[in-house]
């Protein structure tokens, strides 16, 4: 059984597409992608741990820093080029977009949102670095390290002249709700983002 967001991932990926997973973790998604839905493909990961839980599950997957870029791939080798909460965690988002969508001809991730109404109330109120189930670490030992929020990331798209297919947003939980939809810059803790080229 899949969280609730890898499970609207898995309804947005095209049953036999390519696949590329960057930071697939333990490559749980990509499993599911295979198996349920037929996809081949390749995870990416750094952690040796991930990787050896992604070789015992039989995938394919690469050890390689993403702040390196993709050059190994091809234009348009993959379908689906997936990122479930890491964009926030490179330290070049914006080129590691562009290389994305180089690669695959539709873009999906998924990150944390910063401009969530309680990280906006503990800066506020504490003047604090927000601390929440969707930004579980303090200031000084989070893998965050590009943290934005709705607004600024759709900033970036339009800048790029990239097309935002489809945006969901969901709780910590990764549920939706009906004030998420009004309001998604406010109350939408974590966005997920389907993206193509204009």
């Amino acid at each position: 059984m899949l969280r609730p967001d890898l499970e609207i991932i898995n309804h947005w990926i095209s049953p036999n597409s390519r696949v590329l997973d960057l930071g697939c973790g333990d490559g749980t998604l990509l499993a599911h992608l295979i198996e349920h839905q037929h996809v081949s493909g390749y995870g990416l990961e750094i952690q040796d741990e991930n990787i050896s839980k992604c070789l015992n599950k039989d995938l394919n997957v690469l050890q390689i820093n993403l702040d390196e870029g993709l050059a190994d791939f091809n234009n348009n080798a993959f379908d689906h080029v997936i990122m479930t909460q890491t964009l926030q965690a490179v330290s070049y988002p914006d080129q590691l977009l562009d290389e994305m969508l180089r690669v695959g001809r539709e873009v999906i991730v998924t990150f944390p949102n910063f401009g969530h109404w309680r990280s906006r109330m503990n800066i506020a109120l504490q003047g604090r670095m927000p601390l929440s189930d969707a930004l579980p670490h303090a200031w000084y030992n989070t893998p965050n390290i590009r943290l934005c929020t709705l607004n600024d990331f759709e900033a970036l798209c339009a800048e790029k002249s990239i097309t935002i297919a489809q945006r969901t947003v969901v709780n910590h939980v990764h549920r939706s709700t009906i004030a998420m939809r009004w309001l998604p810059n406010f109350f939408g803790e974590i966005a997920l983002y389907r993206l193509r080229s204009s």
